[in-house]
């Protein structure tokens, strides 16, 4: 039976190390190597593809999500597990968005590691119960959540940036009113006391 290659691309040996024992300790995967960064990833990729990847989300480069996008464009047969500590909606459904195949949290047994490398090597998706959870309540999270207009978004992405209300009215020529006048709209929307627990909302929801 052909053994499925596994890689591992974290930035924390202890882990690597840890999963690279359990994974010996399963006869049917290979474990070929492992990177700590994204570089490092892509340059293994050139020389060698693993049927699986065990990708982490935080990396000291660039984030899980962006690489696996990247990953999956250049090499579409692979298949990604996003593999993390984070269990927040945003995470999973990016890395899903950006064509992983499922998601585990770091503390999964040996067991359901292999189950879920086995079932991404045959093509189907596997998440974790916490992963799975964290989805659901996330959708009832999202559908909960007021509207808010294109205008409003905009006003939002560079509030985020740091843009006072004059440089984001000169940005999308309005008026300082009216991107006052957004900003107020949208604390009320939201029910925050001020611009900072706004702009942390919103990016904790994956909105902007």
């Amino acid at each position: 039976m052909k053994k499925i290659k596994v890689f591992i691309t974290d930035d924390h040996y202890m882990v690597v190390e840890g999963i690279r024992s359990l994974l010996q300790l399963d006869e049917q995967i290979e474990f070929i190597g492992h990177a700590s960064n994204a570089a490092s990833c892509l340059a293994f990729l050139r020389q060698e593809q693993p049927d699986v990847i065990l990708m982490d989300i935080s990396m000291p480069d660039k984030n899980g999500m962006e690489l696996c996008l990247e990953v999956k464009t250049a090499y579409p047969a692979i298949q990604i597990l996003g593999l993390s500590t984070f269990d927040q909606n945003a995470f999973i459904q990016k890395m899903l968005e950006n064509g992983a195949s499922g998601y585990v949290l770091k503390n999964a047994s040996k067991q359901e590691l292999s189950k879920a490398i086995q079932l991404v090597y045959q093509g189907q998706r596997y998440l974790s119960q916490g992963a799975s959870e964290s989805l659901r309540t996330g959708k009832k999270e999202q559908a909960a959540l007021p509207f808010i207009t294109r205008r409003e978004k905009e006003v939002l992405e560079l509030i985020a940036e740091g843009l006072t209300n004059s440089e984001t009215a000169e940005r999308l020529f309005i008026s300082s009113a009216t991107v006052d006048t957004h900003r107020k709209s949208l604390l009320a929307k939201f029910n925050m006391k001020n611009t900072a627990a706004l702009i942390r909302f919103v990016t904790q929801h994956n909105l902007i």
